[in-house]
């Protein structure tokens, strides 16, 4: 299995060249919507205290409990008057080139679809809730944008040059699995934990999983299971801290990466600034929601 899995090899019938589709809002069903309200209520009885103040500010300003999924139509004029980002709805995991493309270009491209009342603690493919909920209200934040953006360049540049596994390790551990460290102790901000409930609370509370301080080749080096919860989190000083970090020059890191080592997902190394070290029970326990 790939770092980038896709569904589809070409855009399929009704997307636009660049895979985009409309999101034909008016078509949701009120189970749909209901759906996203359960989640979002959901959500919230969890995040506060737990989630970083930055993701917690980009929800307020985007509106995004207004009753029922989003209208794109109505949140993306407040988002791209925020930072000059937008959504676009794409039929499902797209091709690496047309994901990079699309940060680039400041679009962030989100499922069109919600998962089923059945599926509201897992689901394999990320769906609206996912990708809006989780992800989006971070792109209200000038700095997180201008992140979002360098990686869509550095996507390009690295799938030239043979390291985009390394690239999709930054992705993982930072836009979708992030820890923050701020005053008042470790926040979230990676958008597959404060979509799910359980991880929310496993991410910051459980003893099983290391936690440990951000180190841009070191994250590059490390594995990851895209399945079941996190064994290792890396947690970043600040969102400005991790602008900094990737609007380096990649070009030696890129040249040190193709003669280094993958590092196993449990491993704590010598040098690593560890916050947690962590029991690793769950894995041990066969993952997957575990008891």
């Amino acid at each position: 299995m790939s770092d980038f899995e896709h569904v589809f090899e070409a855009p399929p019938e009704g997307a636009a060249a660049d895979w985009t589709i409309p999101q034909d809002w008016d078509a949701y069903s009120d189970v749909e919507h209901g759906t996203w309200d359960t989640l979002y209520a959901r959500q919230m009885k969890i995040l506060p205290g737990r989630a970083c103040e930055v993701f917690m500010q980009g929800l307020k300003a985007l509106d995004l409990n207004t009753g029922g999924i989003p209208d794109f139509a109505v949140m993306n004029p407040k988002l791209q008057a925020l930072t000059g980002w937008t959504v676009v709805c794409v039929p499902g995991l797209v091709p690496d080139e047309v994901f990079f493309d699309h940060l680039a270009n400041k679009r962030f491209p989100s499922g069109q679809f919600i998962r089923k009342p059945d599926q509201l603690d897992y689901l394999q493919e990320p769906d609206i809730f996912h990708d809006v909920f989780g992800h989006v209200p971070m792109l209200t934040d000038p700095d997180f944008a201008a992140y979002m953006e360098a990686y869509g360049k550095g996507g390009q540049r690295a799938a030239s040059l043979g390291v985009l596994q390394n690239l999709a390790r930054l992705y993982w551990y930072t836009v979708e699995f992030g820890l923050m460290q701020d005053a008042d102790g470790l926040r979230i901000y990676g958008a597959g934990i404060v979509s799910s409930s359980t991880e929310s609370v496993f991410a910051l509370e459980d003893p099983s999983p290391n936690r440990l301080g951000f180190d841009l080749e070191r994250v590059m080096r490390t594995l990851y299971r895209i399945d079941d919860f996190q064994q290792v989190y890396f947690v970043i000083d600040s969102i400005e801290a991790l602008k900094a970090e990737t609007l380096k020059d990649f070009g030696p890191v890129y040249q040190r990466l193709k003669g280094a080592d993958d590092i196993a997902i449990e491993a704590v190394l010598p040098e690593d600034q560890v916050f947690t070290r962590g029991t690793q029970a769950y894995a041990a326990r066969g993952g997957r929601f575990a008891a």
